[in-house]
């Protein structure tokens, strides 16, 4: 994800300060005038990794706890360590990511690794306000379970941004094929449609704040729908360095009550 602008251009209080995008080059002076608000752009308002390269990288830590355990998908503390790489090029993107996962309860423990992804997807700007995000990508079976949870799934998605000044609008749907095979009378696998929707703010050119909805039926035909509403927040801390945090509570007995995230990230 690209970092917001690091500083705010002094102007002369005799005057008005219009900023029409926003990021922090006053117009009359903004040789870009409609850069997005999460790049970061140099004195003539023009955007600074536009300049630099078409590429860049970023790699994300981060640390989770819920109420659910992977197996049993019961209600269990369950700590997470994430680790994700992305990689950009222009209006594409590859993302890489997984987890090591342990869960504790007083007559159960389990630990490892979850399943990892590789996704890919492309931004299309529809115009300066309305952007179409394509994706899709592989679910790796690195996730060591009793339940059959041993072949690689396919996912797709497709997510839509609205942007009104320092508000936008969102929404997306995924789909996952998964490839797991039944247990005889005991459990049957289906596909997955997942459905999300929220608002988010740009509080300021370092913090962007959001909320959504969340639905998905799960991977057992028997699993009520997972829902829940999560409030995000994401801060550049430097031109390099950044964090984000993410809250959920659940909505339906197949999800985590709580699940709480916090992330660090470094773009180079």
């Amino acid at each position: 994800m690209r970092i917001f602008l690091l500083f705010f251009m002094m102007m002369p209080a005799l005057f008005a300060y219009s900023d029409s995008d926003m990021d922090g080059v006053v117009d009359s002076t903004d040789q870009c005038p409609n850069t997005p608000i999460t790049e970061l752009v140099d004195i003539k308002g023009c955007s600074e990794q536009a300049l630099k390269s078409d590429y860049h990288y970023d790699i994300i830590v981060g640390g989770s706890y819920s109420q659910i355990d992977y197996n049993t998908n019961e209600k269990t503390d369950t700590l997470a360590t994430t680790l994700q790489f992305d990689y950009f090029y222009k209006q594409f993107s590859i993302q890489a990511a997984t987890a090591y996962y342990s869960s504790e309860s007083a007559s159960y423990s389990s630990n490892g690794l979850t399943d990892s992804t590789l996704a890919a997807y492309y931004l299309v700007p529809v115009n300066d306000s309305l952007s179409i995000r394509l994706g899709a990508g592989l679910i790796l079976p690195t996730f060591d379970s009793t339940l059959n949870n041993n072949n690689m799934d396919y996912l797709a998605s497709v997510s839509a941004t609205y942007s009104i000044n320092k508000l936008n609008l969102f929404g997306g749907y995924n789909f996952t094929l998964i490839n797991d095979d039944d247990i005889p009378n005991m459990l049957t696998y289906q596909n997955t449609h997942a459905y999300s929707a929220g608002a988010g703010y740009y509080v300021s050119q370092k913090w962007y704040t959001s909320a959504s909805y969340y639905q998905a039926n799960g991977i057992y035909e028997t699993m009520e729908d997972l829902k829940n509403v999560s409030v995000y927040n994401f801060y550049s801390l430097d031109k390099h360095w950044f964090t984000s945090l993410n809250y959920a509570y659940g909505l339906s007995d197949s999800t985590s009550d709580h699940t709480a995230s916090i992330r660090l990230g470094y773009s180079f």
